[in-house]
């Protein structure tokens, strides 16, 4: 490959042998895509309590850089209500966001994030957007959505509630606050949410938050509402926000790192998702470190033009899909466009009513409320309605940045739990084959007179190694005659470490010596078979005691019994 070909490679990638042709269907979908991003970045920029611009100029920034960088061809990459509310609420606590350090805060924590997703691609550490398990972040996904309505619902009530408080008391306070509901807000936010659900019900397609932000802009004009009556927006201004970039103080600075690390492990499950969801091409595994790093370099962009972190927004990504967009022009397409309405139109948001953002950004609440895998997740049983229940808990009950990292802790917690207490069967055979199988109590099935053949369902490491013993030694005792042979089944076993290995060495000593041989079978994992080999655990066995299948193993031990009792 030439340079410039290299160079080519690396840079747009997704806008290699663009051709004129694909312009105009592109074009659409910038159009449908401004729609959408449009209201989306001035309500999240008013969930980070900063100007409109700042939501405006995250857009411009994320979708360039990613566009430049990113592999995936579709992802839309802007500031985003999955990630605003963390980062709000936490700064929140250092500094009043009337403060113009805030913003200064604000900006350094997207240098931080960006940095940590680009270290993160470079490194191709994109299996980390994997140890996020799905119950729980569909439940740290409805507390986010609980933060959002509930610091909504002041505004669609034309009241004021103090700020500085926990979102359960702002809660109780606003409904101590409901008989100075002003009717206009409440009309404007909970019509505007309607709209939008009716149009998303009817065709996705439909953009229903701008139809009924156009209509309750109209109606502030028409009858001219005044401030005290409602809310709004004010004009956009031409000119970017200033703020004043400096070293935080080391205090602030250690705080911002702990909350860019979790918001940059959220935005990695997030962008893993969405290019998941949207791939550039279906037959192809998804370059997710890659966007990592476009993702990253978006949030580092932003950092510096004064504005927060971006991610990867799943509802956009959506449109630009369903609107036949085929590349990253897309978005470039959709800076341009929002650029002019800024330049020309800026004045007419002076008109927009701010409680009908806090109807979008409800909206963009109930949809982040993942109902139907929540539906999905209590109909498969087991503990991890749980898990939705209690991360939710946490996100809600606990300040935000505090309980997201519980919830991924608690996902690491659960990952840790089902490796410590795997599923280890007793084996039977198959009647009338040589398949030895975890079948169903009731099912028929056959057993050898003497011979146990149980499968550890895991890796056996210092975590689970004195657990796998405890239950082969109960399934032993179970056995309703001497127990002459084990079979370690050991098709799931796919590694060995060092303290699991030693147990289980020391196990097949013990057993030996109370009369118990021990052979091993389906050790099919290679990784398995040389930490074993390096550890000494097939020394101790020797050659002739490990077999390919349990059947192999049954067969010569039939061999040797027949053989000693010739002896004998």
């Amino acid at each position: 490959m030439t340079g410039k070909a290299s160079r080519q490679a690396w840079l747009f990638p997704s806008l290699r042998g663009y051709a004129l042709a694909m312009l105009p269907t592109d074009a659409l979908a910038a159009l449908v895509l401004t729609a959408i991003a449009l209201l989306g970045q001035l309500a999240t920029a008013k969930l980070m309590h900063l100007s409109p611009m700042a939501g405006l100029l995250a857009f411009a920034a994320g979708s360039f850089a990613f566009a430049a960088l990113g592999s995936n061809r579709f992802a839309s990459v802007a500031s985003d209500s999955t990630i605003a509310p963390i980062m709000a609420g936490s700064l929140a606590l250092m500094v009043m966001p009337e403060n113009p350090h805030y913003a200064a805060l604000a900006a350094t924590l997207a240098l931080l994030v960006g940095a940590i997703l680009l270290l993160a691609g470079v490194l191709r550490a994109g299996w980390i957007a994997d140890l996020l398990s799905v119950p729980v972040t569909t439940g740290f996904l409805v507390g986010i959505a609980v933060h959002i309505i509930i610091g909504q619902l002041p505004t669609v009530f034309g009241v004021s509630v103090k700020p500085d408080q926990h979102v359960l008391g702002r809660f109780l306070e606003l409904m101590l606050r409901l008989p100075d509901a002003k009717a206009i807000p409440l009309v404007i936010g909970f019509g505007v949410l309607a709209c939008t659900l009716i149009a998303e019900w009817l065709n996705p397609r439909i953009p229903g938050s701008l139809i009924g932000l156009v209509a309750s802009g109209l109606a502030v004009w028409w009858f001219g509402f005044n401030h005290n009556q409602v809310a709004v927006l004010g004009a956009l201004p031409l000119t970017p926000p200033t703020v004043a970039m400096s070293l935080p103080k080391w205090s602030e600075f250690t705080q911002l790192l702990q909350l860019a690390v979790t918001v940059a492990l959220v935005c990695m499950m997030q962008t893993a998702a969405v290019v998941r969801s949207f791939p550039s091409d279906p037959t192809q595994a998804e370059n997710v470190s890659r966007d990592f790093a476009g993702v990253g370099a978006g949030s580092i962009l932003a950092g510096l033009l004064g504005s927060f972190a971006v991610d990867a927004s799943p509802p956009s990504t959506a449109a630009v899909v369903e609107s036949g967009g085929r590349s990253q022009a897309c978005s470039l397409l959709a800076i341009l466009i929002i650029a002019v309405i800024v330049l020309f139109a800026g004045g007419l948001f002076s008109f927009v009513p701010e409680a009908a953002l806090a109807g979008v950004l409800m909206f963009i609440a109930l949809r982040i409320c993942r109902i139907d895998t929540i539906r999905k997740i209590y109909l498969n049983g087991g503990m991890e309605t749980l898990l939705v229940i209690a991360s939710a808990a946490l996100v809600v009950i606990m300040p935000i940045q505090a309980g997201v990292a519980m919830s991924i802790g608690l996902s690491l917690l659960h990952s840790l739990y089902i490796v410590a207490r795997p599923d280890s069967a007793v084996l039977a055979r198959v009647p009338h084959t040589t398949i030895w199988w975890n079948l169903l109590p009731e099912a028929p099935g056959e057993h050898e007179p003497g011979v146990l053949v149980f499968a550890p369902g895991a890796p056996i490491n210092f975590t689970n190694a004195y657990y796998i013993r405890d239950k082969l030694q109960a399934a032993i005792a179970k056995l309703p005659e001497p127990c002459r042979l084990v079979v370690l089944e050991a098709n799931g076993v796919i590694d060995f470490d060092f303290t699991g290995a030693d147990i289980m060495q020391q196990m097949i000593t013990e057993l030996r010596s109370q009369g118990t041989d021990v052979v091993l079978a389906r050790l099919e994992s290679e990784i398995a078979r040389h930490a074993a080999e390096r550890a000494g655990l097939l020394a101790l066995l020797g050659p002739d005691h490990v077999f390919r299948s349990v059947e192999d193993a049954i067969q010569a031990f039939r061999a040797r019994s027949k053989q000693q009792e010739n002896t004998a």
